[in-house]
Parts: structure tokens; sequence; C-alpha cells
């Protein structure tokens, strides 16, 4: 239950700052958006406030925002439909009803439709009972009724594809931009609240039953070298030790103004990918000081940025395969093993998954926000957008290859952790 509630909290985490970058640009831009939502799937809660709905979804793996001017989004009101108008004072329609054929309402106007444009010039034209024909204005926050669900018109400003190139951009590069911010307010937490690693090769602590603490090592010993070579940082201490995997080391201490010579054998990590590394079971000197926490948010976003890149290079590379990626489920068991070191080693993996979402979805490929963002920059090379039944089916394509891979992945984690 405690790993279900991690899992749950931090991939809700991930999803809705992702999505709140491209509901705050899209806001900005002047887009109306119609829904803000939490995971996929059958609607479990649902609340609307203003112009948009925010909802909470039944299965926990993404999210979205829907924009006015999204396929599938438009109502058209084709010649011969009969609808109910209701009129304001200056006999503007401000609700158009569908699927009318009862006086439910006492002002309710029945019009059998002949012309109609809510996105530009806002009219609604057609026959009445007197099979007069008829024009009426349309307000620019009409609401269209259709077996009891409202919606609101979207003027053709209010819509995604109405704006400019750069606005459109933003809106999508949002989301990815908010996974790194994510990222390093978290990792700014950790430094408020853990403290910020000085990088003096002192030790504070020594894990009990490891190497170190086999050997003899005490918090407060500052080592000076390892196997002759001169330790005068943490990170010296850290890259040789995990540079030696399973060998035996001979590591010198500066212990109450004496020198203590200590032999141990450094413990072998193997990772997932098949690296090794080795570990003594020690860590490091902490200093609780907000202006370095800032600085260790912004280092720690770089440092782990960098090191998603290298993974991903290596992934092309062909340097490790395919069966090296996780899923869901692979996510789930590694917060299931994280959940147990603590809750900083949490919070170190919420960011680290939250950077990764925000490169995976950089990745110029189709369907992602960086396809998207790809054909941003066509149109602003060409001067004009590609035509959007191209665009649509390339995405399209896009999806269907993730779900292929997501499949695979998935199942590759279930024979990897079940069987």
């Amino acid at each position: 239950m405690q790993t279900a509630i991690a899992f749950i909290l931090i991939f809700g985490l991930l999803v809705f700052f992702h999505e709140l970058g491209h509901f705050l640009f899209a806001k900005r831009a002047g887009i109306m958006v119609r829904e803000f939502a939490i995971g996929m799937g059958p609607k479990i809660y649902g609340k609307t406030h203003g112009e948009t709905i925010y909802t909470v979804r039944l299965l926990p793996i993404g999210g979205y925002v829907r924009m006015a001017g999204d396929d599938m989004d438009g109502t058209e009101l084709s010649p011969g439909y009969r609808v109910g108008l209701v009129v304001d004072e200056d006999n503007r329609v401000k609700k158009i009803i569908f699927n009318q054929n009862n006086k439910q309402l006492p002002d309710l106007l029945f019009l059998e439709v002949e012309r109609a444009d809510l996105e530009k010039d806002l009219f609604i034209e057609g026959y009445d009972e007197e099979e007069n024909l008829v024009r009426y204005s349309v307000t620019r926050d009409c609401i269209l009724v259709e077996n009891g669900k409202e919606t609101l018109i979207a003027p053709y400003d209010r819509q995604f594809n109405a704006k400019t190139v750069g606005q459109r951009a933003m809106t999508i590069f949002a989301g990815p931009l908010f996974n790194f911010i994510l990222a390093f307010f978290i990792y700014l937490m950790i430094g408020l609240l853990n403290g910020v690693p000085t990088n003096e090769p002192i030790i504070t602590e020594v894990v009990e039953n490891h190497p170190a603490a086999q050997a003899g090592m005490l918090a407060g010993d500052r080592v000076k070298s390892i196997d002759g070579h001169a330790v005068e940082t943490w990170q010296d201490l850290v890259s040789i030790v995990q540079s030696r995997p399973g060998k035996t080391i001979n590591v010198t201490v500066e212990r109450e103004g004496t020198m203590e010579n200590l032999t141990m054998t450094v413990k072998e990590v193997k990772e997932e990918n098949g690296e090794t590394y080795g570990q003594i079971g020690v860590t490091s000197p902490k200093v609780h000081n907000p202006l370095k926490a800032v600085v260790y948010g912004a280092q720690e976003t770089y440092k782990m940025t960098m090191r998603i890149f290298e993974l991903l290079g290596m992934l092309i590379t062909g340097q490790f395969t395919i069966d090296a990626l996780s899923g869901p489920v692979g996510i789930y068991k590694t917060t299931e093993t994280v959940a147990t070191w603590g809750i900083f080693a949490l919070m170190n993996f919420a960011a680290m998954l939250s950077i990764n979402l925000g490169i995976m979805n950089l990745l110029p490929l189709p369907a992602l926000d960086g396809g998207r963002l790809l054909f941003f920059g066509f149109e602003a090379v060409r001067g004009k957008p590609i035509d959007r039944q191209k665009e649509g089916m390339v995405h399209f394509v896009g999806i269907v290859l993730l779900m292929i891979l997501m499949v695979v992945v998935t199942w590759n984690d279930i024979q990897r952790f079940f069987f």
C-alpha cells in the first residue's frame, strides 16, 4: 500500500506539473482550455471552474490539457438541424439547445438552421416557427447544450491554431520545461531539509555491515589518501572507490590529529544495464544554507540532465538494448525499492523521473511534444503550416508506435520482475 501511494503521488506530481506548464502558457496566450486532466481513461472526478473542467481519471499513466481547436473539438450546425435558442436582452443568442422537441423553457425560440458560424462571424440563421428566415448574432460566451451537457463555444481567436507559431510552440514546450522546474525545486527542498554536501572528504556516517565499518572507519575521519592517491575532495573519494569494485584498497585517514591506515574490500554494486561500481558505505558532511541549496538544486538538475542524455546516447548507439528500458511496471517496482531507503531517496528518484519525462517529451518524435515542436519549426521556415490532416496522420502513426513500444517495455518489465 505504501508503494502504491508513493507511486501515485510521484506519478501524479510529475504529470500535474507537466500539464500545468501547458495550461498556464495556453491561458497566457489566450487559448481556451476545455479540460485539465490527471490520468487517462474513465473520469472518476470532475469539477468545472470558469471555462475549464478539472478531472481526475482512472488510470494514473498520463494526463492532458484539451485546448479549444483540437481535433474533435468543434460543433457543426448543419442545415436542417432543429435547435432551441435562448437570447439575451439584446436579442443575441446565449444558449443553443440541440435535440430539443418540447418547450421546457418559457423563453425558448425554435429554429431550423440554414447557416451558422460559431467561430468567426458568430451568427446563426434559419427558419422560425412561422417559416420566416431570421438571423441572430451569437455571444462569444454562448453555451451549447446537447443531451444535458453544456459546452462553451470557442471563437476562432480563442483556439490553439489561431495563435502565432511562437505562442503555440511555447505552450507545447512549457510542459517539458515545467518538469525541469519541478526537478530543480525537489533538489532545492532536499538541500534545504537534508543539507548540501560540502565536498570535504570527511566521513559523517558509517553504514553497518559495509566495508568501511568492517575496516574500523569512524564518523569524523578525514580521508587523506586511497592506495597512495591523494584525496582532497569528496568527489575524489567517490571517483576512486567507484572505480574499484571488488578490489582491496588501503585508506589513510586523519583521526584526532593522528594518521590511521585501514584496509577494506570495496563492495561491488551492479546496475540494471550491467555496469558495476564500487561502494564502501559512508556518507558525506552536509551544511544547511539556503543559498547553497539553490546552487545545489541547479547543479543536480544539470548533472542529472546530462546523465540521462548520456544514457539516451548509449541507447541510440546500441550500447544497451530496449530491454534496459522501464515502463510503469518497472517504475513501480523501483519505487518499491527506493521507498525503503527513506524520503530523501524517494524525492531524488522523483526529480530524476521528472527530468526523464521532460527529456523524453522533447524528443522530435511524432505524438510527443518534441514532434509537435518540429512541425512548428517547419511552419516557421515555410511561412505556412503543414496540412493538418497530414500532420494528424503522422502523429497518429507515432501514437501507434509508442503504444507498441509501451506494450513491449511493459511485457519486459513483467518478465523481469515476476518470472
